[in-house]
């Protein structure tokens, strides 16, 4: 059983009782449900991940200004509950996934993810704000919120970034992935500085990664689950495929074929007597022109480059406000 459906069912076994008999003035107020950090919120659990920060538990959000009135009464409550249900213990946590479950004040909750107890302000705190950490705070599912204070703030984060944001981040991705990918990658291997090509592929698939779920207009979750989390994405999917495969065969076999003289300088080579095109470079260029087609059907750029940071000019003068305009193109 996920997490996710563990957190339910313990929930309406033990926590829905437990607060309509115990704190039955307050019942309308208490928010619940799971969210936050850990594979469990995403849907992504396994059996790897139970070993650090997996507990039958589920969290429940209360009003800030309940904290002096409640959150020490509910948190004694919520901590007499079952110490485990269905096998799984409530009391699992590494040094750093402490305050992940139980009772956290909805702005508290915020916070941790947006730097403020709500939504980001400004376009600029919207910029600055990681999409992981935004992936975080609209993950998971709230069982319960008849006030509706806690589901109305992750609603708005839910409608992802301001599209003036979301382009501005769109053109630093674009100028990022062709300087990267699209320029330093083959400039690297051509001088046989392979862990410095190696960083360039990694930052190409980082930020084409990244363009991926800005174009689908959602958040890209932790590193560790962006590549599963791209498979689930109703555009691009296959993309963000090509990105995997790029990234695990890396640069080693490049390497291997240029320093056994298969390359020849052209980017052609040929291997028992069979031409054919330099195949990283090649990959790369697929997903590149796979990014730019979807810019254009998403009215975003109206250049016939190859080349993506031209692309990334386009993107930049159909932003409105100013002062995101005037950034550097590839700050966002």
């Amino acid at each position: 059983m996920r997490g996710l459906e563990l957190s339910r069912r313990f929930y309406e076994e033990y926590g829905r009782e437990m607060i309509a008999s115990r704190f039955p003035d307050y019942e309308a107020v208490i928010a619940a449900g799971i969210a936050g950090e850990g594979s469990d919120c995403f849907g992504y659990d396994d059996e790897i991940s139970r070993d650090h920060d997996f507990e039958a538990g589920f969290c429940l959000w209360i009003p800030d200004e309940l904290e002096h009135e409640l959150e020490f009464k509910l948190s004694r409550a919520y901590a007499k509950l079952p110490e485990s249900y269905l096998g799984v213990t409530r009391a699992k946590h590494s040094i750093w996934g402490k305050n992940r479950r139980g009772v956290i004040l909805t702005g508290e909750f915020y916070c941790r993810f947006t730097g403020r107890p709500g939504a980001p302000e400004s376009l600029m705190e919207w910029l600055y704000t990681p999409e992981y950490s935004l992936a975080c705070a609209v993950n998971g599912e709230v069982f319960r919120d008849d006030l509706g204070e806690f589901s109305s703030i992750r609603n708005v984060l839910k409608q992802g970034y301001p599209e003036d944001v979301r382009l501005k981040k769109l053109a630093a991705r674009a100028a990022l992935s062709a300087q990267s990918g699209q320029y330093n990658l083959e400039r690297c291997i051509k001088r046989g500085e392979y862990g410095a090509a190696a960083l360039a592929l990694n930052e190409f698939v980082a930020n084409a990664l990244s363009m991926i779920f800005l174009l689908n207009k959602t958040y890209m979750p932790y590193y560790k689950w962006a590549f599963r989390a791209a498979r689930e994405l109703p555009k691009l999917s296959e993309t963000a495929a090509r990105l995997e495969s790029v990234l695990t065969a890396g640069v080693c076999s490049e390497r291997v074929m240029r320093e056994n003289g298969i390359y020849e300088e052209n980017g052609i080579y040929e291997e028992n007597g069979i031409a054919g095109e330099y195949r990283l470079a090649g990959e790369i260029e697929h997903i590149c022109a796979d990014l730019i087609a979807e810019l254009e059907t998403q009215g975003l750029t109206d250049g016939a480059w190859d080349y993506l940071e031209p692309h990334a000019g386009e993107i930049m003068e159909r932003i409105h406000d100013s002062e995101l305009r005037n950034l550097h193109v590839m700050v966002g």
